[in-house]
C-alpha cells in the first residue's frame, strides 16, 4: 500500500513540476483555470500524507498547501486568477510572481526526489 501512495504522489509531483515550469516561463499563466489543478493536486498529495501516517512528508507539505489555498481563497473579485494578467506587468507584480514560481519550483523538485526515494525504499522493504 505504501508503494502505491509514493507512485500517485510521484506522478502529482510530476504534473506540479510541469505546472511549476509552465508559471515560470509564461507569468501570465496564472490564471484561476492553471492554479485550481496546482491547487488540488498539493492537496490531495497532502492528504494522502496524513491518511497514510507518513508525518514527516505531511507537515512537509502543509504549508504550501495552506499558501495555495490562502491565495486561491483570497483571490479578489472581478480577477482571472491569482495575479490579473493585465496588471501583472504594470503594478510591479511579475517579481513576486516569478519568486513565488521559483521557490514552488524547488520544493516540488525536492519532493520529486524525496517520493521517489521513498517508493524505491517501500518497494524494496514490500
Amino acid at each position: 500500500m505504501e508503494a502505491v501512495v509514493f507512485v500517485f504522489s510521484l506522478l502529482d509531483c510530476c504534473a506540479l513540476i510541469f505546472l511549476s515550469v509552465y508559471f515560470v516561463s509564461l507569468p501570465e499563466a496564472a490564471e484561476a483555470r492553471w492554479v485550481i489543478p496546482e491547487l488540488v493536486g498539493h492537496t490531495v498529495v497532502t492528504v494522502l500524507m496524513l491518511i497514510s501516517l507518513h508525518w514527516f512528508i505531511f507537515l512537509l507539505n502543509l504549508p504550501v498547501a495552506t499558501w495555495n489555498i490562502y491565495r486561491f481563497i483570497m483571490v479578489p473579485s472581478g480577477n482571472m486568477g491569482v495575479f490579473d494578467p493585465t496588471e501583472i506587468h504594470n503594478r510591479g507584480q511579475l517579481k513576486s510572481h516569478m519568486k513565488e514560481a521559483m521557490i514552488k519550483l524547488g520544493f516540488h523538485l525536492l519532493c520529486f526526489f524525496m517520493y521517489l526515494y521513498s517508493m524505491i525504499l517501500a518497494l524494496i522493504n514490500d
